[in-house]
């Protein structure tokens, strides 16, 4: 029994989180959502919001990762006070703030990894096969962040002489895949070591400018960047805003929202380029007030492949 635990395991802490049979977010058609608040808690529109538009993955943002005193703590996790309808697939999402990024911390990948399992072990998530890392990096630190995602996906599957669990809970340390998420400035870059990426179609815009049109989307802000999207060496989905923003402009306050039309605009203009990102489409994120927004045409339009 020991042999074939150490033959598995072997396996596994080869395979990371990679999975040559299974592939990324090029397979089949997935609506998908991302929640980005600090409790896990769905009212009975965002449910219904789940079921009208066939949503079988949700983006949850897990915890953050930010500096303090010269270290990465974790910051801002999810309680999970709900539970999720059958069917939805559950990504747990990892924002990890660029300074963190700015120098290499021994061992943070791995705490990261069992950071996750602890969280689903404890709140009954089970089915997740999958991490995602959030980074605005720039060029100063795209390298550590790179060798950051690497060590990610040699985490996945710790040692059997650390590991003091029962062998059936050696499983559940295993993701198959590691995406990340990629901002407009970012394709100019060489792509990310990850099974595939969520292109970040919103906050195009810098909301220090207090001139910027709308810094939520804007399809003159996409425009220079479509260049890059074809050629760019990644598998990739897309993320669409479906939120509101306020912003402070000379002590005047804002609100920044986004028309139906730019964001179908920019939706056809990205799959001119890459006609199989209409594969896998999500929306940030879920919530009652964005849902009431727009129509459920608008969303229908968003989410059709």
């Amino acid at each position: 029994m020991r042999h074939l635990l150490l033959l598995v395991t072997s396996l596994l802490a080869v395979w990371g989180c990679k999975d040559s049979g299974s592939t990324n977010a090029g397979d089949g058609a997935t609506n998908a959502v991302y929640y980005w608040r600090t409790e896990l808690r769905l009212n009975d529109t965002e449910r219904q919001f789940l079921e009208d538009h066939n949503i079988n993955k949700m983006y949850c943002r897990y915890f953050d990762v930010v500096m303090s005193n010269g270290e990465p703590v974790p910051n801002a996790t999810l309680r999970f006070n709900d539970t999720l309808p059958q069917g939805i697939t559950v990504v747990p999402v990892v924002y990890i703030t660029e300074d963190v990024m700015h120098n290499p911390h021994e061992g943070l990948a791995h705490k990261l990894v069992e950071r996750i399992v602890q969280m689903n072990e404890t709140n009954g998530i089970t089915g997740v096969n999958e991490i995602q890392i959030d980074c605005d990096y720039t060029a100063r630190s795209r390298k550590q962040y790179y060798d950051f995602l690497t060590a990610v996906a040699n985490s996945c599957v710790p040692s059997v002489a650390s590991d003091r669990r029962s062998s059936a809970s050696l499983f559940t340390l295993h993701f198959s895949l590691l995406s990340t998420t990629i901002r407009l400035h970012q394709l100019r870059m060489p792509a990310p070591p990850a099974d595939y990426g969520v292109l970040m179609m919103y906050n195009t815009g810098d909301p220090r400018n207090f001139e910027q049109r709308n810094p939520i989307l804007d399809i003159r802000d996409v425009d220079p960047y479509l260049r890059y999207l074809r050629g760019y060496k990644l598998p990739l989905a897309v993320a669409y805003p479906v939120y509101r923003w306020q912003r402070n402009i000379f002590g005047v306050n804002v609100e920044h929202t986004v028309e139906a039309d730019e964001i179908l605009k920019v939706k056809d203009a990205v799959e001119r380029q890459r006609p199989e990102l209409r594969n896998t489409i999500l929306t940030y994120h879920l919530d009652r007030d964005n849902i009431n927004h727009y129509n459920p045409e608008t969303y229908e339009a968003i989410y059709h492949h």
